[in-house]
């Protein structure tokens, strides 16, 4: 059995618009949060921004943590793949310090992340997007902190 994996994602929000990393797999294009895997003695906050730098190739300014979501895979869509999966999610309040991001310095994108696109809050339920449990509070600008659960 796998160990239970930290995870740190940005909710980067600007001019009603959300900042998204854009994926590929067999189904076609999702969406997913900035962030990822935190590595061994590293604070949360750093996570969040190391892994923006690597997926975004910019530099965020960490706030509140906002929401909190575990993913248990053997619960989900893709249990018969992922069912060792366990993750818990921490999502903070981010935002860009460059006022001209140009989002050309991506050092390590994941492995199925074709790009990054901003997205219209009002459509985000036009997309596949990862977790789709946030969806609402992000359309209801509920930006108070909470645990989600195990959510997909």
């Amino acid at each position: 059995m796998r160990p239970i994996r930290n995870s740190a994602k940005a909710i980067i929000i600007q001019n009603e618009r959300i900042l998204l990393t854009v994926n590929k797999d067999d189904d076609g294009l999702f969406y997913i949060f900035p962030g990822g895997g935190q590595e061994v003695s590293e604070n949360l906050q750093d996570a969040v921004r190391r892994e923006c730098l690597e997926e975004l190739g910019e530099e965020v300014n960490v706030g509140d943590l906002i929401y909190v979501r575990e993913y248990i895979g053997k619960n989900h869509e893709f249990a018969e793949s992922n069912s060792e999966a366990h993750q818990v999610e921490f999502y903070f309040q981010c935002s860009l310090i460059s006022t001209h991001p140009t989002f050309e310095n991506m050092t390590i994108p994941d492995a199925n992340q074709v790009g990054i696109e901003w997205i219209e809050i009002n459509k985000l339920d036009e997309i596949r997007v990862y977790p789709k449990a946030i969806v609402e509070p992000i359309k209801n600008m509920d930006r108070d902190t909470r645990y989600l659960g195990d959510v997909n």
